[in-house]
């Protein structure tokens, strides 16, 4: 009878190791989980704002790169043509989406360090990291001013509508 006692309490040991190991690998996963929807909830409220190069236009975009606020110098439309200050937008959204983009990378970069992936785990398993997609790119600035294709204000003298409906065509 021995023997099996000292099987049972052998047996009691290893199930009370494997129980703390366990116990260890779900506070550890809590504690990750926690620390990833700190990360979320960070990358999400990410902003970023610019200011063009001229100072004219300064611009403030949420996490997504949707401008949020807009403001335009006073001196914006008496020191500026129209194509100089789309251009001057232009440039302070693509900055502010840049900075957002930043902020967000850099609130869940330290949750990305260090993830093990499935086949890490499981030899067998796919990745699951190529299951992710990239967040988008956030362009470069232009370095020449876009093509406007609306006209010129000296266009408009030589303007002449077009009736849509003929009465020909009846």
């Amino acid at each position: 009878m021995t023997a099996r006692n000292g099987r049972n309490d052998e047996l009691a040991a290893r199930n009370a190791a494997m129980r703390e190991q366990m116990n260890s690998l779900l506070d550890g996963l809590r504690e990750q989980t926690a620390q990833l929807q700190e990360a979320q909830a960070a990358a999400l409220a990410a902003t970023g704002a610019a200011t063009s190069a001229d100072g004219l236009v300064t611009v403030e975009v949420n996490t997504a790169g949707v401008v949020t606020a807009t403001r335009i110098s006073q001196s914006a439309f008496r020191s500026s043509a129209p194509d100089k200050l789309a251009a001057s937008f232009t440039e302070a959204a693509q900055a502010a989406a840049r900075d957002a983009r930043a902020q967000a990378d850099a609130a869940m970069a330290p949750v990305q360090q260090d993830v093990p992936d499935l086949p890490d785990l499981f030899p067998e398993a796919p990745s699951l990291k190529g299951l992710i997609p990239e967040a988008p790119g956030v362009p470069e600035p232009n370095t020449t001013p876009a093509a406007s294709n609306a006209p010129d204000d000296d266009d408009w003298d030589d303007f002449e509508p077009r009736s849509r409906f003929r009465k020909d065509q009846w």
